[in-house]
């Protein structure tokens, strides 16, 4: 098969030939379909994770069919479409895992870190990482939301915001577009929070009610006159971005964090304590947490907007993604 290796941390990606892999007892096979291409995969990319072995596969956002089961896997059959996102599978036996928290499993996999993800033309993952996803969603525009949409929709479900709550949106990107959808979609009043003015258009077009250009006017300020919110999701990795916005929460109001910025957030104590505020950071979610959000995204027509390559460019898709010069998504197709 073709795959695409990171030879050694901070090394360009090598198109290779390699052997097509035979799944573990306990894994399934895919035949890869469609990857995204994500900011995470720079882990692989500059060896950033202290576990990862080299040669690696990257991609942790991958569609496509169950080409072969293992001899002890009973809930998948060849054929079936699935996708493989960021949760790479878990123990089932350490304290998190006994209390059904698999995501905080001691000994969790990561896609295309711990073992080979799918910037390839196959590729196989433990049959607990594996999600459903419907036919209603192309291969292309699934991917993504093994992260980026999975990230987004399950920070929002598991908030305290209710229907007609302001919820705010900071950074209209690869997260933030996703955000704004599901936002919309879920019945909240949405501001959508970006510097300038050329996504405004698109902004309120994918379901924002409200736009503020943070370069124009300050974001907690907006905030608070439109009554305060009771989320504001975070999806820029910027401290600047995240610390401009505590200052716009309501009561109870959250900013949860899903884009990490690489330096501290500081954040002012007294904003938080006067209206019994928070900041907080979401990580993703399991199989079923992707499966729900591949679900609802094909109930409410919730969908990327995608650039396509080939596999052989991985390396000009990878590049043009730091360079935040895909709107929103790459997405390599083998």
């Amino acid at each position: 098969m073709r795959a695409v290796e990171v030879p050694e941390a901070e090394a360009d990606f090598d198109v290779v030939e390699k052997p097509v892999p035979e799944p573990d007892s306990d894994e399934v096979r895919v035949a890869v379909e469609a990857c995204g291409v994500c900011h995470s995969d720079e882990m692989t990319k500059e060896g950033l994770y202290p576990r990862i072995e080299y040669p690696r596969v990257p991609g942790h956002e991958v569609v496509g069919r169950v080409d072969a089961v293992g001899d002890d896997v009973t809930e998948w059959e060849e054929g079936e479409r699935v996708g493989v996102g960021w949760h790479g599978g878990h123990c089932f036996t350490c304290e998190a895992c006994r209390r059904g928290d698999f995501i905080n499993c001691e000994h969790a996999k990561v896609t295309g870190l711990d073992f080979d993800g799918g910037y390839a033309e196959y590729t196989v993952a433990p049959h607990e990482a594996l999600a459903a996803v419907p036919d209603e969603l192309d291969a292309a525009d699934a991917a993504p939301l093994l992260c980026a949409g999975i990230t987004t929709f399950n920070a929002l479900r598991n908030s305290d915001a209710r229907p007609g709550d302001l919820v705010a949106v900071q950074g209209v990107g690869g997260l933030g577009h996703l955000g704004i959808q599901y936002a919309h979609e879920a019945g909240f009043e949405v501001v959508a929070l970006s510097r300038g003015t050329d996504k405004k258009e698109r902004a309120l077009e994918l379901g924002a009610d409200h736009y503020v250009d943070t370069e124009a006017t300050a974001a907690a300020e907006e905030l608070r006159a439109l009554g305060g919110a009771s989320v504001v999701l975070a999806t820029a990795p910027s401290a600047p971005a995240i610390e401009s916005v505590v200052g716009g929460l309501g009561a109870d109001g959250e900013v949860i964090a899903v884009g990490i910025p690489g330096e501290p957030v500081g954040v002012h104590a007294g904003a938080l304590v006067g209206v019994r505020g928070s900041v907080s950071g979401w990580a993703s979610g399991t199989a079923k947490d992707s499966q729900d959000t591949l679900e609802f995204s094909a109930l409410r027509d919730v969908t990327p907007e995608i650039e396509t390559f080939d596999l052989g460019d991985a390396q000009d898709a990878y590049e043009k993604m730091l360079a935040s010069e895909v709107r929103f998504r790459a997405v390599l197709e083998p």
